[in-house]
Parts: structure tokens; C-alpha cells; sequence
């Protein structure tokens, strides 16, 4: 039996990715065959595309997250037909990922969800979700009454990460680079939309003269700088994303780097970092219309390539998905 899938043999540009005919993968104990209905564009699988990532191997099938049902489950995890997401755990990198109609992968990667959302909308929240709920609680440890500085705010994880802090009690600021978008994050809901210039800790403390209690770098390392000018005494910065591309500190320094008393921490995390009963009550709040997660397009698996150019040329605002 065969499906479709996109499959990189190697680095590419955007234009050249297509969509082929392969065999569908057989399951073995332990690991589960989700037959896949939507999956998010992640900004690690324009890495590995663009021959950027670290630990690639080729070819492969990309993808770190992927939304459907179970197909089949040798070992018994799941019940065939039963809702399901599944993220990170190597997928798309260790062993063929989510852009296909079938994938196969580790059960302990594979959440369940009971929703009546489509699926398109379903298809957004796995990675985007675990990724904001993971900085937020595991990287910055965020308390409600604290601030909270969301750099790189219209990506899809910054928005995540705004409507997240704003339903946990946080007074939300967050960045965008085109002033065009400020209305959209008043939409969302954050407090204080700023426009970055490159100088934001002063737009932040012109209105918080102390400093933010959290920070999430989601822009790169060519702004961490400023992002911790931002922050306050005993606050904390979390690295998560490299928007920029920009990954690594030169000849770093602490003492000379780090303002004083300011902690800096970092979040890379897996799906154990959202538990199934957090990941089902982020996903009931935004079927209720209490949390406003913004999806940006929804593609066609043959329009991927197209996907991706929006996605390297940050076009978006919010989620691009596809729809299998």
C-alpha cells in the first residue's frame, strides 16, 4: 500500500519541495500508526530544508508534529480510530515525520484528544501549544500578577505563549517588527504591543520602570542582549526559539553578558512536557472561543512548498498548517 508524502533527499529551496508516492510504514510494538489529517509548519523543518539543521539525516519525511486518528497500535497504547497528536521525540529527524498521510511513531510521543474542533484547527495546537506551555511553566516558572515579555510576539509560538500568560493572570507585552500588526496582538489580547527596533527594553521600561518578571526570547541570540535589559532583578529570560537563525553567543562572558541578578534560562523540550489533561484543557478552551490561537493559512499538501516560503520569508502571523 502506498501514500503520499513529501521527502527531502537532501537540502532544498522551498519551490523544489513535492510530494511523492511511497510505501506506507508498518508499525512495531511500542510504536503507533497515525493516519494523519493536518500537521503545523515548524520553523526546525525550514532548518532541516534548508540544509541548517545539525542532526539530519537523508532522506526523510520532516514533520515534528502531526494530527489525526490511530490506525494501528501493536502494542495495544491506543484504540484504532481514537483522536490523536503527536510531537517531537525525534520525529522527522531520527525517523520519518508528519508530512504524509501515514506516520509511525514512539506511543510515548502520541497524545490523545477528545474534540470536535476540524481539523485543521486541531492540526495547529500540538507544537505550538507544547512549545509556549513549556516555556511558560518549565523555562520561566511564570506566577499570575507577574509580566511577562514575549520577543518575536507574532510567530506562532508568541502568540501562543501572549493568549497562554494572559488566561494564567500575566500582564502580557509582546514585539513585532511591522507596526501593521500591533492591532492584531491587541486583538489577542496582549497589554502592551511594542514595535521592535532593536531597543525594546527601553519601550519596556518607559512603561515598567523595573523591568518584566519573565522574558521569552523567540527572536535569536542578536537580540538576547536587549531582552535581558528588559527583564527585571531575580526575573528570568527563557531562550526558546531563533526566529533570526541566529543560535549561538560568541566568546561568551557571563559576568559581562548577564545583567546583574538576571537569570537566564532555556526551553527545548519533548511532549512529556504536556501532559495529555494540560494539552486537552488548552484545546477545550480554544473549542469555547476562551483561548484566541490564530491560525495564519491552511495549505494543501501539494501547496508545501509555498508553505514553506512564507514560512522562511516570516510572512506569517500565527500557525501556517496543512491539511493532509
Amino acid at each position: 500500500m502506498e501514500m503520499r508524502a513529501v521527502v527531502l533527499d537532501g537540502p532544498i529551496e522551498p519551490e523544489e519541495m513535492v510530494v511523492r508516492r511511497v510505501p506506507v510504514p508498518e508499525p512495531e510494538a511500542g510504536w503507533v500508526r497515525v493516519k494523519v489529517e493536518a500537521f503545523g509548519l515548524n520553523r526546525s523543518e525550514y532548518h532541516l530544508r534548508a540544509g541548517m539543521a545539525t542532526n539530519a539525516r537523508f532522506p526523510v519525511i520532516p514533520g515534528i508534529e502531526a494530527t489525526g486518528t490511530v490506525d494501528a497500535a501493536p502494542g495495544g497504547e491506543f484504540e484504532p480510530g481514537q483522536q490523536v497528536v503527536a510531537m517531537m521525540g525525534g520525529m522527522g529527524r531520527e525517523y520519518d515525520g508528519g508530512y504524509a498521510e501515514y506516520t509511525v511513531v514512539p506511543a510515548s510521543s502520541v497524545i490523545p484528544v477528545r474534540t470536535d474542533l476540524d481539523w485543521a484547527t486541531l492540526g495547529a495546537l500540538p507544537e505550538m501549544l507544547q512549545t509556549a506551555h513549556g516555556s511558560l511553566h518549565t523555562g520561566l516558572a511564570i506566577e499570575p500578577g507577574q509580566s511577562l515579555l514575549v520577543r518575536g510576539g507574532t510567530s506562532s509560538v508568541g502568540v501562543a505563549a501572549a493568549v497562554l500568560a494572559k488566561e494564567h493572570g500575566l500582564t502580557v507585552f509582546a514585539t513585532t517588527r511591522n507596526p501593521q500588526r500591533t492591532k492584531v496582538l491587541q486583538d489577542l489580547g496582549v497589554d502592551y504591543p511594542i514595535v521592535d527596533d532593536g531597543n525594546v527594553a527601553a519601550k519596556v521600561r518607559e512603561i515598567l520602570p523595573t523591568g518584566v518578571n519573565a522574558a521569552l526570547e523567540l527572536i535569536g541570540t542578536n537580540v538576547l542582549p536587549d531582552t535581558l535589559k528588559a527583564t527585571a532583578v531575580h526575573g528570568t529570560a527563557c531562550f526558546t526559539g531563533m526566529l533570526s537563525d541566529n543560535w549561538t553567543i560568541p566568546d561568551f562572558y557571563p559576568i559581562g553578558y548577564l545583567p546583574n541578578g538576571v537569570r537566564l534560562a532555556a526551553y527545548g523540550g519533548e511532549s512529556s512536557d504536556l501532559p495529555a489533561g494540560a494539552f486537552q484543557r488548552y484545546v477545550d478552551l480554544v473549542a469555547n472561543g476562551k483561548l484566541p490561537i490564530r491560525i495564519d493559512r491552511v495549505f494543501t499538501m501539494e501547496q508545501i512548498g509555498e508553505a514553506h516560503r512564507v514560512m522562511q520569508d516570516g510572512g506569517a502571523v500565527g500557525k501556517l498548517v496543512v491539511r493532509v
